[in-house]
């Protein structure tokens, strides 16, 4: 433990949301610094645990979080911030683009917590999710004073996300004549027509966990969905939660997921709301089941419809790139799914990666990527394509052709599968953080998530355009 007052944040740093300060300046009150990765759910999850200790203890610690890139994507300042707004958070952020405060306070691992005194010495670090939270927050903030009711000491965020229809839109589901959109940063989910007319909203629009219907159900930063006849599945990523939306009455009713995560297990799923998930973020269902990219322990699961049970299928749980069979498999985030025949495919968000799953037999492979920290905009055969933190895919329903949101370089992409080639559709101009994609109508429907958009897109005549969603 470190006795002395610890050298200041890294001059080098740029402040993303907040009047820059020091931390000579925040002395009198401890002071936690998060060493994060925006792209990491698991960064987010630990976030998420801070904010929630803060709600209960308010004005007695100040969080500032430390961004540290590891995709180029990330270096730049306001794509830093989507992508951490985007998981609901709001704390002051600086961006660590050269690493210079990772070195220089010798920290080793995301996400790493390093908590000060209010006389600036370091007294506690947890690093992962080793050391438990809250006994170390409220061992850090004993014998402190009381916070007094309109404290200023505290750095403020300043300029919040715009108020709009949308908020960091994320899973898209496209029908002849509907468009299913998961309103993420709102907490609901929205039935529109193509034109954008809002025909249904399904939650309140506040982040909590009910079931009922639409005027009583509620999400927590949904993201994945999936449609099967008259059933939309929901990813309840912030719920870790798998729910379901009977669209004939628009009740909502639960799946699994107890509202926080956990460690899944396999088997029949007696009580629902008993059964934890951890982090889910993308859906296909295929075969009355329904698959599962489960970021938060990057494998991949199935609920089985018929059976009501989860059986896990691929991935170690390790954080990796390697092909094989089952758990022998190792995924990175996994963050989107499409099923066709008997092969799911798979986007691996952190290994900039596409893989091939068969439901026979559930042997991975790699289609795109390099390893697990290789990356780029390469086009052109699958030895050198090249991603950088893909978000999602989708298939197209009359050629084998998989559809790619390239959310860190900004472009859509394709894939011809049976062999073919990666390439990029030529746009107007590049996207804002895709994080969703549809095919449906004779179009490409796009989550421009950190735009808080969704955008057509006609492959025939090239035309981009922008949904405009009116309630």
């Amino acid at each position: 433990m470190n006795v002395q007052p610890v050298q200041d944040l890294p001059e080098f740093a740029t402040w993303l949301n907040a009047t820059p300060t020091t931390l000579t300046e925040l002395r009198g009150r401890p002071v936690v610094l998060a060493f994060v990765n925006a792209a990491s759910v698991w960064c987010a999850q630990r976030l998420a645990e801070l904010a929630q200790w803060q709600s209960r203890n308010p004005g007695k610690l100040q969080l500032l979080i430390l961004q540290v890139p590891r995709f180029d994507c990330e270096r730049d300042p306001a794509q830093a911030l989507k992508l951490l707004r985007r998981q609901g958070l709001s704390g002051p952020a600086l961006l660590d683009a050269d690493w210079d405060g990772w070195r220089r306070f010798g920290v080793t691992a995301w996400p790493t917590l390093v908590l000060l005194d209010a006389q600036g010495r370091e007294r506690d670090r947890l690093v992962g999710f080793g050391g438990e939270l809250e006994r170390a927050l409220n061992a850090l903030c004993e014998g402190g004073a009381r916070p007094v009711d309109g404290d200023m000491t505290l750095v403020r965020e300043l300029n919040p996300e715009p108020r709009l229809p949308l908020s960091f839109p994320t899973g898209l589901v496209a029908t002849t004549e509907r468009l299913y959109i998961a309103d993420s940063g709102h907490h609901r989910v929205l039935e529109c027509s193509h034109g954008g007319r809002v025909l249904r909203q399904f939650g309140l629009g506040t982040a909590d966990f009910m079931d009922g219907g639409p005027a009583e159900a509620a999400f927590n930063r949904p993201q994945g969905l999936a449609l099967e006849r008259e059933s939309l599945y929901v990813a309840d990523t912030g719920n870790h939660a798998l729910r379901r939306i009977h669209l004939l009455t628009g009740q909502v009713d639960t799946l699994c997921g107890t509202g926080r995560p956990g460690e899944p297990i396999e088997g029949p799923v007696a009580q629902p709301r008993q059964t934890a998930l951890n982090h889910p973020q993308g859906l296909a269902v295929a075969d009355n089941q329904i698959h599962i990219a489960m970021a938060g322990d990057n494998r991949i699961w199935t609920y089985h419809l018929g059976q009501r049970s989860l059986q896990w299928r691929a991935g170690s749980g390790a954080i990796d790139e390697r092909d094989g069979s089952g758990h022998l498999a190792a995924f990175a985030q996994p963050a989107s799914l499409a099923a066709v025949q008997q092969v799911l495919y798979v986007c691996d968000a952190l290994g900039s990666s596409i893989r091939a799953m068969q439901l026979r037999g559930d042997l991975v492979q790699t289609l795109v990527g390099q390893g697990l920290w290789s990356f780029g905009e390469q086009d052109g055969p699958r030895t050198i394509a090249q991603l950088q933190h893909p978000q999602a895919i989708a298939l197209s329903p009359d050629a084998p052709l998989l559809w790619i949101a390239d959310a860190g370089n900004g472009r859509l992409r394709t894939l011809r599968l049976g062999g073919g080639e990666l390439s990029t559709l030529e746009l107007p101009r590049r996207l804002h953080g895709p994080a969703g994609l549809a095919l449906g109508g004779g179009a490409v429907w796009i989550a421009e998530t950190d735009a808080h958009a969704v955008l057509r897109f006609d492959p025939v005549s090239g035309v981009l355009s922008e949904v405009p969603i009116s309630e």
